[in-house]
């Protein structure tokens, strides 16, 4: 008799053990389901959620610069035009949004500003380098530049290469191609500032010996008839290409670049550099 209760206990046992693996398992698939359910939304959502998506429904493109001629820089009317401004208006509207321009604080975040969506894009002759390429998505190059030492006009003559001004205090925008090539001269006293425009105060009011810019607000800022007469350019220390950067793995950047080329194509793009007096990338 007890050797027939024990059986039939086991019995029970092993049912009730079987019942609860077979429930666990059950729960397990139907979980394992979910997950693969929920992935699939997340990833379709993700793919929905597109840079260029998101800057349609917000209406509007919102551009990284600084006041930087013959760029970016404000007309008599208090309104941002020059080559890069007029450039990303025709972008804007070729997206079907309109554009608005976010004055870059520090030059040396501009990455940051792009990734918490500050703004949408760098736009304001940002050179092209493997820092860039880092951080960003950067688009073809679309404008030449090199940077150059700036000085006053009587002394310029004086600097012929990189050697010659290592013991200068030399103005740069912080976080700019113009720091990283004074840097490479080996120029032992930087001072980095805002903005090349603050870098060419600098020089101006004789605080700093020289500034290092790009060739293009150089060429447009200095000389005769305009506000930095006494100041003038000198040899190159670099030379670059221009590129806009949009966040890492954005849509934009291929959008734009076929904007970019049918621009080129149809010659509204060289009309546009010839009003600037810039040359395009090649």
């Amino acid at each position: 008799m007890k050797k027939l209760i024990a059986l039939l206990m086991t019995l029970v046992l092993a049912v009730s053990c079987f019942a609860a693996c077979a429930s666990s398992n059950g729960a397990a698939d139907t979980t394992a389901a979910a997950d693969d359910t929920t992935a699939a939304t997340d990833d379709t959502t993700a793919a929905a959620a597109t840079d260029l998506s998101y800057i349609q429904d917000n209406g509007k493109l919102i551009v990284g610069i600084t006041d930087y001629a013959p760029m970016d820089y404000k007309d008599d009317n208090g309104e941002w035009t020059g080559f890069d401004a007029e450039f990303a208006q025709l972008f804007a509207k070729e997206l079907g949004v309109e554009c608005e321009f976010f004055v870059i604080a520090d030059w040396g975040k501009k990455f940051v500003e792009l990734e918490t969506k500050n703004i949408d894009a760098v736009w304001n002759g940002m050179t092209i380098t493997d820092e860039a390429k880092l951080n960003a998505s950067v688009s073809n190059p679309y404008v030449v530049n090199a940077q150059v030492l700036v000085m006053k006009a009587d002394k310029i003559a004086s600097y012929k290469d990189a050697a010659s001004i290592a013991d200068l205090a030399v103005a740069v925008e912080n976080g700019s191609a113009g720091q990283d090539a004074a840097e490479a001269a080996g120029v032992k006293n930087i001072i980095a500032v805002q903005d090349q425009a603050a870098a060419l105060l600098e020089v101006k009011a004789g605080t700093s010996d020289a500034c290092v810019i790009d060739i293009t607000m150089a060429n447009a800022m200095t000389g005769e008839g305009t506000d930095y007469a006494d100041l003038a350019a000198g040899f190159s220390l670099t030379s670059e290409e221009y590129g806009v950067a949009f966040r890492k793995d954005s849509d934009l950047t291929a959008k734009f670049n076929d904007f970019m080329a049918k621009l080129i194509a149809d010659g509204t793009l060289q009309a546009l550099a010839d009003k600037y007096e810039l040359t395009l990338a090649k």
